[in-house]
C-alpha cells in the first residue's frame, strides 16, 4: 500500500514542498481574491452627480436596467433610452452613459437619468435634459451685470448671479474659463436667433448638500467631533459647514481669551475641527406667526478641544503670587485683570482706593484703563467658582520670567507697581 503523507515520517522521504515561486504565485491569487470579496462587500461607490457608464441588459416598457461599470445596477425610464418618434436608440449590450440622480433603497443600485450626447447630437439632447432635469455641461465665457454667460452644447445660456452658488459670490469672474456642471431652468427653443436657455448650478449644489447631509446627520450628536470648514465669518460669530449642514461658531466658543474678534482667528475656506455643544430641533411655524426654522439649529466649540488655561494658571496663582496683567474691562466694583490667556482676577474698587492713599473711588475707571499693565498680587483663590482675587503688589515685589514674586526694588520692565500707576493717573487728573 503506497504511504500516505501522514506516513512520510515512518518511510524517511520528506513531503515535498511548493517551490517559491508557486507559493507565491498561490498567495498573489489568494491576495486577488480576497481584494475583490472586499471591494464586493463594500460595494460600488458612486454618488449624486456621478457619470457612469454601463451595458444595457433589460430594456421593459417603463424601466431600463443597465450593467455598471465598477460594479452595481442603474436603472432609468424607459423613455430616456428612445428618441422624439418612439424609437430605440440602444440595442441590448449598448454601452450607455448616464448620471447617478439618486442611491436606490437598496446597497448597489441606483436611479440614473441619461446624459446628453455630445459633439453635433449634443444641442439635440438640451431639450430632453430640460424636461428630465438631466445635469448638462458648459464653459463659463463671462460675465455680465446679471450673472454668468455659459456656452452648452453649442448654445449661449445664462445663469442668474443668485444661480451661481450657494452663497453670494464676490467676484462672479473667477469662474470665466472653468467647465461647470448646470441644470437648465427655463429651455425655448421658439426664437430664430436660437434657444433661450436659463441655467442654475445652485440647483445641484443644493442636492448634492442635501445628500451629503444625511450622511453627516449620522453622526451627529451633542459632543461629537467633526471636521469643517469655515463657510462665513461675521461679527457674532463664524458658520461652519459640515457636509452638506452649517453650524454655528459662536465668538464666545473660539476660544478661552475674552474679546477675540472672529475675523482675527479665520477665514473663508479655512478647515477647522469642532465639537457639537448643541442641536435644536427645526421647529414648525405656529398659526399667525412668522415661518418656523426648516433645519436643525447647530451650536459649535473650538473652545471645548481646548486645553482650559484654568488647569494651567491655578499651578502659580497661589495666594502670595505675584503676576502680570493687563485690565480687559472695568466695572463700578473693580477693575477685571487677565492674569493668563483666558484667565481673569478682579481687582476689588476698594483696593484700587487704598493703592491711591486711602481715597474713596465711585468707579474702577477712576484709577485704571483697559489695556493698562500691572503688577498685582493674588489675595484668593476659589478653585470650584473660579475666581482669583487681586491686591496691590508691594513696591519691593517683582515678578521674574516664570511669574514669580523675586525680592528685588521696582517692577518689571515696562510695568509699574499699582501705586505707582494710580499716582501718575491720579496725578493727571488732578492736573
Amino acid at each position: 500500500m503506497a504511504p500516505s503523507d501522514d506516513d512520510s515520517h515512518s518511510t524517511g522521504r520528506e513531503k515535498p514542498r511548493p517551490s517559491a515561486s508557486a507559493e507565491s504565485e498561490s498567495f498573489a491569487a489568494l491576495f486577488a481574491e480576497s481584494e475583490a470579496a472586499r471591494g464586493r462587500s463594500r460595494g460600488p461607490r458612486h454618488t449624486v452627480g456621478d457619470l457612469v457608464r454601463g451595458k444595457l441588459v433589460s430594456m421593459g416598457s417603463t424601466v431600463a436596467v443597465l450593467e455598471l461599470e465598477g460594479g452595481g445596477e442603474g436603472t432609468l425610464d424607459a423613455v430616456e433610452l428612445r428618441d422624439q418618434k418612439g424609437e430605440l436608440l440602444f440595442q441590448l449590450g449598448a454601452t450607455v452613459e448616464a448620471r447617478v440622480a439618486a442611491k436606490g433603497e437598496k446597497a448597489g443600485i441606483f436611479n440614473l437619468r441619461r446624459a446628453p450626447a455630445r459633439g453635433a447630437d449634443a444641442r439635440a439632447g438640451l431639450a430632453q435634459a430640460a424636461a428630465t432635469g438631466l445635469p448638462v455641461e458648459g464653459q463659463v465665457t463671462g460675465v455680465n451685470k446679471g450673472g454668468l454667460e455659459v456656452t452648452v452644447a453649442g448654445a449661449r445660456a445664462f445663469c442668474p448671479l443668485s444661480q451661481i452658488d450657494l452663497r453670494p459670490v464676490a467676484d462672479p469672474a473667477v469662474f470665466v474659463g472653468q467647465h461647470l456642471s448646470f441644470r437648465i431652468t427655463k429651455y425655448d427653443d421658439g426664437d430664430r436667433r436660437g434657444p433661450d436657455i436659463v441655467l442654475s448650478r445652485r440647483a445641484l449644489l443644493e442636492e448634492e448638500a442635501r445628500a451629503r447631509a444625511e450622511v453627516t446627520r449620522a453622526t451627529l450628536k451633542v459632543g461629537a467631533v467633526l471636521n469643517g470648514v469655515v463657510s462665513s465669518v461675521r461679527d457674532f460669530g463664524a458658520f461652519i459647514d459640515l457636509g452638506g449642514l452649517d453650524g454655528l461658531l459662536p465668538a464666545s466658543e473660539i476660544g478661552y481669551q475674552r474679546g477675540t474678534r472672529p475675523a482675527e482667528v479665520l477665514a473663508v475656506g479655512q478647515p477647522v475641527t469642532v465639537q457639537v455643544l448643541r442641536i435644536e430641533k427645526p421647529r414648525e411655524p405656529r398659526p399667525g406667526q412668522r415661518p418656523g426654522r426648516e433645519t436643525e439649529q447647530i451650536t459649535l466649540s473650538l473652545k471645548a478641544l481646548e486645553r482650559d488655561p484654568w488647569e494651567d494658571a491655578v499651578e502659580r496663582l497661589a495666594p502670595g503670587a505675584v503676576v502680570r496683567g493687563r485690565v480687559s474691562r472695568v466695572e463700578p466694583f473693580g477693575a477685571f485683570v487677565e492674569v493668563a490667556p483666558g484667565v481673569e482676577g478682579l481687582l476689588h474698587v476698594s483696593e484700587l482706593g487704598r493703592a491711591a492713599g486711602g481715597k474713596m473711588l465711585r468707579h474702577a475707571r477712576d484709577a485704571v484703563s483697559v489695556g493698562a499693565e500691572l503688577v498685582v498680587a493674588v489675595l484668593a483663590l476659589d478653585r470650584e467658582k473660579r475666581r482669583v482675587s487681586l491686591g496691590i503688589a508691594s513696591d519691593e515685589d517683582r515678578v521674574d520670567d516664570e511669574g514669580r514674586a523675586a525680592a528685588a526694588r521696582g517692577a518689571s520692565a515696562g510695568m509699574g507697581t499699582l501705586g505707582d500707576l494710580l499716582k501718575a493717573k491720579l496725578g493727571e487728573r488732578g492736573r
